[in-house]
């Protein structure tokens, strides 16, 4: 029988499965590939939006996102446990509070170290989410940021220290990929130019554009060729937002007269769908209207998988898709988010050239990578702090 060493116990705090969320996905990747390196054991406490949720035995514990007092209790939990080492995944929304504020009341209880991985950087924060941001900064052993132009962000505008910055990239499962034009006969989309956008659906997706892109872009091409997939639902905790936006969409696609050529796949994708949807896809669209979003899931798994991708240039597709890897729209423009897509159908040399690029890229970010990378920076913090496995 094999024996491991376990180096010390590491708690995440997140949200989890079945909870539908984006960061829920990402810790339950980034904890499943770590365990599959067995030296370190992993733990959940889930940040809880209802009382339907039925964890896994992953999860030691729960926090109701909006009682206050469960994030004190919490901290006293863990001073008394066996947990070394805490990872908090921050992002405003999944905590309670003023702009999610109540985390710290919880890492202002806490005595073991916590390392914070920062899933939204804004580039002109108010007040508060500046002061979350930096008091997270000061009470960090480490900042994971996941691109490498945030770091003079948390810099300059939320005062974290250089030596606490590290980089790693958002991680993407890795699967063996099928051939597209099987892969298409096979799920009813043969000889179409497939295009998507998926994810969450919200208002900051700017999916509105890449709709009326579509509109232009259908008149160069036998009508039936075209096919845009808008893959999604919305979070809970935007949920009548979403709603209206999702409504907002469809109409319009009533009115253009679209609705041969865009189809809303209305349902929360798993992972393996969503990588069956990125393989037959010819080009995924991220039309985002927020110039100053840091990290984006839907466009990592995109770079993963070795797409041509249009974008506008947002400050994670900046740096994922320079030096051509990717094309470039301006923000809230049909017209030239319609001019990439056509570049990219009429030029298949060309994307070919942007799949096998994008691909190098890609290749460094799958999990079993990026989990390797996580699992170095939480060991040098458990033997430095604690002394558990110093030598």
């Amino acid at each position: 029988m094999k024996q491991v060493k376990v180096y010390g116990n590491i708690a995440f705090l997140s949200t989890y499965p079945p909870s539908e969320c984006g960061i829920a996905t990402f810790t339950e990747n980034l904890i499943t590939t770590i365990d599959h390196i067995e030296i370190i054991n992993t733990h959940v406490i889930a940040i809880r939006n209802s009382d339907n949720c039925i964890y896994s035995d992953k999860v030691m514990g729960e926090i109701n996102r909006n009682e206050k007092s469960d994030y004190i209790e919490m901290a006293k939990t863990l001073n008394a446990s066996n947990v070394d080492l805490l990872v908090i995944e921050h992002e405003y929304g999944i905590y309670g509070g003023n702009h999610g504020d109540y985390i710290l009341d919880l890492v202002n209880n806490l005595e073991i170290p916590i390392v914070t991985t920062i899933h939204t950087i804004l580039s002109e924060p108010n007040a508060k989410q500046r002061q979350i941001i930096h008091e997270l900064g000061k009470k960090s052993e480490k900042i994971i940021t996941m691109a490498r132009n945030t770091k003079l962000m948390l810099r300059s505008i939320y005062g974290i220290e250089t030596e606490k910055i590290e980089v790693i990239h958002h991680g993407v499962p890795k699967k063996p990929l099928q051939n597209r034009q099987i892969l298409k006969k096979k799920l009813g989309y043969e000889n179409q130019h497939i295009i998507i956008s998926f994810g969450f659906i919200g208002p900051k997706k700017g999916l509105e554009y890449g709709i009326e892109a579509i509109d232009k872009v259908i008149h160069s091409y036998t009508d039936s060729d075209i096919l845009y997939l808008i893959l999604g639902q919305t979070p809970d905790e935007l949920k009548e937002e979403g709603i209206a936006y999702r409504k907002k969409l469809e109409d319009l696609v009533d009115t253009l007269d679209l609705s041969r050529n865009v189809k809303f796949i209305n349902k929360y994708l798993s992972k393996d769908e969503i990588i069956q949807y990125l393989q037959l896809a010819d080009i995924c669209l991220t039309p985002y209207v927020e110039k100053d979003q840091a990290v984006s899931g839907t466009l990592a798994y995109a770079v993963g998988y070795g797409k041509a991708i249009v974008s506008t240039p947002y400050l994670y597709a900046q740096e994922m898709l320079a030096d051509g890897h990717g094309l470039f729209a301006e923000f809230n423009d049909p017209d030239s988010l319609a001019g990439c897509i056509k570049d990219i159908i009429d030029h298949p040399i060309k994307k070919l050239k942007m799949e096998r690029n994008i691909s190098k890229i890609g290749r460094t970010m799958y999990w079993d990578k990026i989990a390797l990378r996580y699992t170095k920076v939480l060991l040098s913090i458990i033997t430095s702090v604690t002394g558990i496995g110093a030598v």
